[in-house]
């Protein structure tokens, strides 16, 4: 189930939000968690037992930590649940890439194993570590009752794509969640405008890319490779802070405040900047739970750097199991070496429209080697970007020319312009109907066009 079904817009979530509304406090947390199973087990309920499994897992480890006596005995408590954590991880993700690898090196047959993935559990995952971790550190309290600890493991609004929540984030709204008008409101809002991002924004810019992406890399010209690498940038920007902007407004609608996952990341002023506004909760997370306990930025420069390069190595690999993300990793990782060493000093120096622009090439080059799963596409295409099957045919200006409308629309909709004429406008003449309405007008929209579509699920749902 996704959140631009029918199924989800149409029953499961008026059925899933009205239902706490109406019943007692202390029945909510046992209503939200047995609706949880049933959107996750909606397609794949095979894998709730693994759900359950790493629940179990980390609710005892939990538990255990607070009862534990030595330091020894709490570090090999913890050590266990990550292992059990990352274990399955890899054997889910990353087992056919690595005996795969392992048969292109040593021309060995060992047979794939060819599981499917759960979706999500890279999300789910980090969710379950950040907890034990952080009870291990003696930052958060262990969660005794099992209900509650399941209902943020499962929590369906960011179960499959995010945002990252961290235990420590929402652990007093595990208990007390007022139900706050006002706020399901904002709520509404946020999820409709996440809905629209997706569905007419997203959607469409992933039509003209597709078109693209299909034609020969060999034949592509430099102008199409571009177009084709912008449409991308704009479409998983959109899709994915749509599904962020969704799972925040359910959150509200349901008495959670999740953590913001995007701040306008293409009006960043250089790379370094750019992260610090993408997946915010997954720079976050790796940042506290890999980067600093590496050391960070306090044992000299040299480890510095080292540290950056697992951190990036991890965070490509974290989005998918191919060599392409791993590379992608590292073209960061390059990235943002340079700018810590010395070119940061040097973009301090320029126009802020310099920054941008650098960040918007380098980001968009990024994009493609995010994308190219296929490394004769992705070297072919990375040709095409600098003109080596010539700057532009009758195929790329009829894209540009019937696209362009869109693409600009979608390029202002990326900054934060749109935001402030909205609340300049309320400032100077508060309208609320006219909200409502605009609201109604752009959900109907958005249902017409997934009653019309094609199943398209959000990209960061493979991951």
């Amino acid at each position: 189930m996704v959140f631009s079904d029918l199924v989800f817009l149409c029953l499961f979530m008026p059925v899933t939000v009205g239902v706490c509304y109406l019943l007692p406090k202390r029945w909510r947390n046992g209503w939200l968690l047995f609706a949880s199973l049933v959107f996750y087990g909606w397609g794949e309920p095979r894998y709730l037992l693994l759900m359950a499994a790493t629940i179990a897992a980390d609710y005892a480890a939990g538990r255990w930590l607070a009862s534990a006596g030595t330091p020894a005995h709490r570090r090999l408590v913890m050590t266990g649940a990550v292992a059990l954590n990352i274990g399955l991880l890899i054997y889910f993700k990353y087992a056919d890439l690595l005996i795969g690898t392992f048969n292109a090196l040593l021309k060995t047959g060992l047979p794939l194993v060819q599981v499917v993935l759960p979706v999500g559990i890279s999300f789910y995952t980090f969710q379950a570590l950040s907890y034990v971790i952080d009870v291990y550190r003696g930052t958060v309290e262990p969660q005794r009752d099992l209900v509650r600890f399941a209902m943020y493991v499962t929590l369906f609004p960011q179960l499959i794509a995010g945002p990252i929540v961290r235990y420590k984030d929402i652990q007093d709204q595990l208990d007390q969640r007022p139900i706050d008008w006002e706020a399901a409101y904002e709520g509404v809002q946020r999820f409709i405008v996440g809905l629209g991002k997706k569905v007419i924004v997203a959607n469409q810019l992933g039509l003209v890319y597709r078109q693209l992406a299909a034609l020969d890399p060999s034949q592509v010209t430099m102008a199409a490779a571009w177009w084709g690498a912008v449409c991308f940038a704009l479409q998983i920007y959109f899709d994915f802070s749509g599904y962020s902007d969704m799972a925040i407004g359910l959150g509200r609608m349901l008495g959670f405040t999740f953590p913001e996952n995007f701040r306008y990341p293409y009006t960043a002023v250089s790379v370094t900047d750019f992260w610090r506004r993408w997946h915010m909760t997954l720079s976050s997370w790796f940042k506290e739970y890999v980067y600093i306990p590496l050391g960070g930025s306090r044992r000299g420069r040299r480890r510095q750097v080292l540290n950056l390069l697992i951190v990036w190595a991890l965070t490509g690999l974290w989005h998918g199991a191919s060599w392409n993300f791993l590379l992608w990793g590292l073209y960061f990782f390059l990235l943002l070496t340079m700018e810590k060493l010395w070119f940061g000093r040097v973009l301090d120096t320029m126009p802020p429209a310099v920054g941008r622009l650098y960040t918007a090439v380098a980001v968009t080059v990024g994009w493609v080697i995010f994308n190219g799963t296929d490394m004769a596409w992705l070297t072919g295409w990375l040709a095409a970007l600098v003109g080596r099957h010539g700057l532009a045919d009758a195929t790329a200006l009829y894209h540009m020319y019937t696209s362009l409308p869109l693409v600009l629309a979608a390029g202002v909709g990326a900054t934060p312009l749109p935001h402030r004429i909205y609340e300049r406008l309320m400032e100077v003449r508060p309208m609320p109907s006219v909200v409502c309405a605009a609201g109604a007008l752009l959900l109907a929209a958005c249902l017409a066009l997934v009653v019309g579509g094609s199943y398209d699920p959000f990209l960061y749902f493979r991951f």
